[in-house]
């Protein structure tokens, strides 16, 4: 298959080149970016020498690069992947956009909560978390890539939402997200003297994730779920870890919902269930496409907690991409993604 990666330089497009190098029935075609066009991506990301030696051009060729693409990897910050989206309706190209243009059912949502007017309302798109969706991703004209902190979310909570076993009002998620997560663009909240020894919440209550959550899990219950979710910033470049909490409904026994979690991934390869009363570590993810999952049943207040790590840039970001990529095209979901975490 022959691929290309839209916004090659940020650090979402340079992970999945990192991946798609090993991806043995992946060409990649084209990288743009706007900011290089004209420089060898090996300039811009000298342990790339010798790996990937392209000259990086600009979007302007999008149409020629779509015509020599059987999918586009959009790499770009929100409002971007529409443009490319509605200008590329009648190419035969599939497009994975890693940004938020394409998650919402409700293109009101992406606009309250983005600030940004939706341009490419009426597509054939599917929300690409792969767990949840494989059947419609097979067939999708885009897919809409998940956000990190969102992927690390949902899968925590799923089973317990779709079997009906927590209160759905009362989901409290608790994330702390590596400094990568915001991106390649230099600003004083990733300032390294900023951001050495400290830790902050941010967005609180406000954050751009919390609908795509609701979403997903209002979708899994079949009932609309409102929810807390506050994200953290830790010193360190990779790694999401979210903490769930709920109210575990009444006669809901700590069997069932140990069965739930186990019946719900029995087939999921990517996600390793640690099981009750462990710690799963953003470590042991690294670099990796998995998401550890474990959780703790609080007898005494009648919550459950449970926490998932993930890598923001794999499996919240490329990984998940590459993923929905195999899947869209029929190949094995391990494929070009069998790598070990990186470790320590």
């Amino acid at each position: 298959m022959k691929v290309s990666v839209i916004g090659a330089t940020g650090y979402a497009g340079i992970e999945l080149l990192r991946i798609l190098y090993n991806h043995p029935e992946a060409e990649v075609m084209y990288l743009t970016s706007e900011s290089n066009t004209g420089r060898k991506i090996s300039d811009v990301y000298e342990h790339l020498y010798k790996i990937y030696d392209q000259q990086l051009i600009s979007m302007d060729k999008i149409d020629e690069i779509a015509d020599d693409s059987d999918f586009l990897f959009i790499c770009l910050p929100h409002g971007h992947a529409m443009q490319v989206g509605r200008q590329l309706e009648n190419k035969a190209a599939r497009i994975i956009d890693l940004g938020a243009d394409y998650r919402f059912n409700n293109t009101e949502v992406y606009e309250k909560w983005y600030k940004v007017k939706h341009t490419h309302k009426t597509t054939n798109r599917v929300y690409g978390l792969s767990e949840l969706h494989r059947e419609m991703i097979k067939s999708a004209k885009i897919i809409g890539n998940p956000g990190c902190y969102t992927t690390a979310s949902i899968l925590a909570l799923a089973p317990l939402v779709k079997y009906g076993l927590v209160e759905i009002s009362s989901i409290i998620i608790d994330a702390k997200s590596g400094v990568s997560g915001a991106g390649r663009t230099a600003s004083p909240a990733n300032h390294f003297p900023e951001l050495y020894d400290s830790f902050k919440a941010y967005s609180v209550a406000t954050h751009r994730h919390t609908p795509e959550i609701e979403q997903e899990l209002s979708w899994l219950g079949q009932k609309k779920v409102i929810l807390n979710f506050t994200p953290h910033l830790v010193p360190m470049d990779r790694g999401i870890l979210s903490t769930c909490y709920a109210n575990i409904l009444p006669s809901v026994t700590e069997t069932m919902i140990n069965d739930a979690f186990y019946s719900f991934y029995d087939k999921e390869f990517f996600i390793r269930l640690r099981g009750i009363n462990s710690y799963p570590t953003t470590k042991n993810v690294r670099g990796s496409n998995f998401c550890d999952i474990g959780w703790h049943v609080d007898q005494r207040t009648g919550r459950i907690v449970v926490l998932s790590a993930i890598d923001n840039l794999v499996k919240g970001a490329a990984g998940q991409a590459v993923q929905n990529f195999n899947i869209a095209c029929g190949f094995n979901e391990k494929t070009g993604l069998m790598m070990a975490p990186v470790y320590p």
